[in-house]
């Protein structure tokens, strides 16, 4: 038996190279909570499949498109695939670009499907 002995009590941060601007982002949150999206421009990779809950093949791109508001008023961030169009929904982070996050949530608004002008007559 060694005399010495090493304990490693260090948390082991991972990280990863955001697939849109490069950024080094850790895989935790200042507040230790995991991380999947960029805080800067808020885009992810495609490594997990939602529909089999695995590991994805598909490493494609996945840009935020929209922001959806649970019953309980937390935020989540959804992502499109660029390469195969699946659709996921992450939660935010604190630490997450605001200025994002509300140009998101409120493009519906700025930008309806339907000509504004239609209420004027109601």
């Amino acid at each position: 038996m060694s005399s010495h002995t090493t304990t490693n009590n260090t948390l082991s941060l991972s990280t990863f190279a955001c697939a849109w601007c490069g950024l080094t982002v850790s895989a935790y949150a200042a507040d230790g909570a995991p991380r999947n999206h960029c805080p800067s421009c808020l885009h992810s990779r495609h490594v997990r499949d939602h529909v089999e809950d695995g590991p994805s093949d598909c490493e494609g791109r996945m840009s935020p498109i929209a922001i959806a508001v649970l019953r309980t008023g937390d935020w989540m961030v959804i992502h499109r695939c660029v390469r195969c169009d699946e659709l996921t929904s992450n939660p935010i982070c604190a630490d997450d670009n605001q200025l994002i996050l509300m140009r998101m949530a409120v493009r519906p608004l700025a930008q309806p499907p339907f000509p504004l002008e239609a209420f004027g007559t109601l």
